[in-house]
């Protein structure tokens, strides 16, 4: 049980002893106290005076009082600052914090499933640098919630259909002379998007002779020859023409052989992937049963709608005149059916923020239409990564690309690392393992360790500096840790009693530790890795200081060496753990 919670229980039961009041925990506050004062953690009792009569300096001492006098081994002693109840916890108590357990900070199994849906790319290009967002908050959402104790699934949608993708068809027809991947030696995702780059070029080009020829600008790309040719490939693709759909299908497996490469480098994995070609008709039923529930209203053109006004939102159509469905009535269907064959108690969408209005409706609806599961649809939304330049587009061919940026920050690695010159002992294999370790996670944490729900702009050589607020940092502070504990030779011991009195650093190091069972738990509750990121950042600097003021070999005495060693070692742990949250490897050595 956290300290926090721990003194929340003595606070309570001091009330009830002292006053006869059964308090509840948001009757006061705890904190911890702040720097300039004395102690661990204040009481905030103010909300308390008016109820008990007290003043706030008289009910902070007669709690002081009670509480270090009744719990010694908790309490050692306390002091008032205008009516705020500072605390200091017991040297004795910080010491039972030191566990060895590796998966410190996992919290115990709750038996409840959550799904997490990310990625989610489109079949007609390359992952770019906001995939990767995706991809590492989707991941290490995963992990955190595992860590907290739910059952998690992680699926994809692959968005497999539709006019993006009759854009690189038609541009490959027209242009590739039967060049596959293969034969030009391109990655398969890779050689895809060039057609779409293609399309979009050619294009332009028509748009602007139709311009010149005094088609309006606003009917010249509908009129394009190459766009009319798309178009009548979507129309084939729906008929199920044969030679369309095994032209769809052999470059979609061209890209989805593509995506496994990457997947497979930055360590995304799903349980299940969904595609939207085999998902695209669902819910069309649902649009029947609602309209006979009254939820949906059909208009005199034939189409249905729902009205969420009331809802603060607005009309938003689930059904077209013709009798099509829209993207949202796709994603009702698919909800029911992740439901039905996961039974989550949540389903995390991890989707950019320009989608945040389509999630507020596709739950509004869901929870309308009576579909199990529906209060726990979450949107998992996040700011786009953005370039100097501006936001990325890709039919303009400025995308920053997934895989050139990985290999850029495995090349920066291993020009920052060799020219440190520590890693002359390594072998080769080991060298470009490091190299790879250290790239990918400073990438991976760079996007990490911002809020995802704010923009971001990428930059590789602040991501990977080794004195500021990175991964290189971190995986540093892990990798001189090993070090201490190998030249130590420490198989892990119980710091004896002769390590107390805890020096302050030794203290703010144990205070910091007790603490990430929850920051873990805080993370997966706000759906935010960043929490973890900056505790391992802080983490990493108190250990930092305490190994700058304390020997810990040729500590003072064999108490403080056993106690310090078990310090490094579960600090090493806590970084691994953590670190392992965010999909990031730490190195033994660097």
């Amino acid at each position: 049980m956290a300290v926090t919670s721990i003194i929340t229980q003595s606070v309570q039961s001091a009330l009830l002893a002292l006053y006869g009041l059964e308090a509840d925990a948001r009757d006061f506050q705890i904190n911890q106290t702040k720097p300039e004062f004395e102690g661990d953690y204040s009481v905030v009792v103010f909300a308390l005076v008016k109820k008990l009569r007290k003043s706030p300096d008289g009910l902070a001492t007669e709690l002081g009082d009670y509480l270090v006098s009744s719990q010694p081994s908790l309490f050692s002693a306390y002091n008032v600052i205008k009516g705020f109840l500072n605390l200091t916890i017991a040297d004795s108590y910080w010491a039972l914090v030191l566990t060895p357990d590796p998966r410190y900070g996992a919290l115990p199994r709750r038996g409840e499933r959550v799904m997490v849906e990310y990625s989610s790319p489109n079949t007609n290009k390359p992952l770019h640098l906001g995939h990767l967002r995706n991809n590492f908050l989707g991941r290490s959402i995963a992990n955190i919630l595992d860590a907290c104790g739910y059952d998690v699934f992680t699926t994809c949608i692959a968005n497999d259909r539709g006019i993006h993708i009759c854009k690189s068809m038609i541009a490959w027809q027209m242009f590739a002379e039967g060049a596959t991947p293969e034969s030009t030696g391109t990655k398969g995702d890779h050689f895809v998007g060039d057609y779409y780059v293609l399309f979009g070029d050619l294009l332009k080009s028509q748009v602007a002779s139709l311009v010149a020829e005094g088609v309006p600008a606003a009917d010249a790309e509908k009129e394009a020859p190459i766009m009319k040719a798309a178009q009548q490939m979507l129309v084939d693709w729906e008929a199920g023409k044969p030679e369309v759909m095994a032209l769809w299908s052999r470059m979609n497996s061209w890209v989805y052989e593509g995506f496994d490469q990457t997947y497979k480098v930055i360590g995304t994995t799903f349980d299940k992937v969904y595609y939207e070609s085999e998902t695209y008709l669902l819910g069309r039923e649902m649009v029947d049963e609602g309209l006979r529930k009254g939820v949906f209203f059909q208009k005199d053109d034939g189409s249905v709608w729902i009205d969420l006004t009331a809802d603060g939102l607005d009309q938003k159509i689930v059904r077209r005149r013709d009798g099509t469905s829209v993207y949202i009535t796709q994603d009702i269907g698919l909800a029911d059916l992740k439901y039905k064959e996961f039974d989550c108690n949540q389903s995390i969408y991890v989707v950019g923020d320009e989608q945040n209005y389509h999630f507020k409706v596709l739950k509004l609806i869901c929870e309308k239409l009576g579909i199990p599961g529906a209060s726990g649809l979450y949107h998992l939304s996040y700011g786009m990564v953005e370039l100097p330049t501006g936001r990325m587009k890709t039919r303009e061919g400025t995308v920053v690309d997934a895989d050139n940026i990985i290999t850029e920050m495995v090349d920066l690695a291993r020009s920052k690392t060799l020219e440190l010159g520590k890693v002359d002992d390594f072998t080769v294999s080991e060298r470009e393992s490091l190299f790879s370790v250290l790239g990918l996670g400073a990438l991976k944490f760079f996007l990490l360790r911002v809020d995802p729900r704010k923009k971001m702009l990428f930059n590789p050589e602040e991501s990977i500096d080794l004195h500021g607020f990175t991964a290189t940092f971190v995986q540093y502070v892990h990798a001189r840790i090993k070090s201490v504990l190998r030249r130590e030779a420490f198989a892990g011991a119980v710091a004896p009693a002769d390590a107390l009195p805890l020096l302050p650093l030794e203290k703010e190091l144990l205070v910091a530790l007790e603490q990430f069972p929850s920051i873990v738990s805080n993370a997966g509750v706000e759906h935010d890795p960043s929490l973890v990121a900056g505790y391992a950042f802080r983490l990493g600097q108190i250990f930092n200081s305490f190994y700058a003021a304390h020997s810990i070999g040729s500590a003072e005495s064999s108490g403080k060496r056993t106690l310090r060693l078990a310090l490094a070692q579960m600090t090493g742990n806590v970084l691994a753990f953590a670190m392992g949250l965010l999909g990031i490897e730490v190195p033994e050595r660097m």
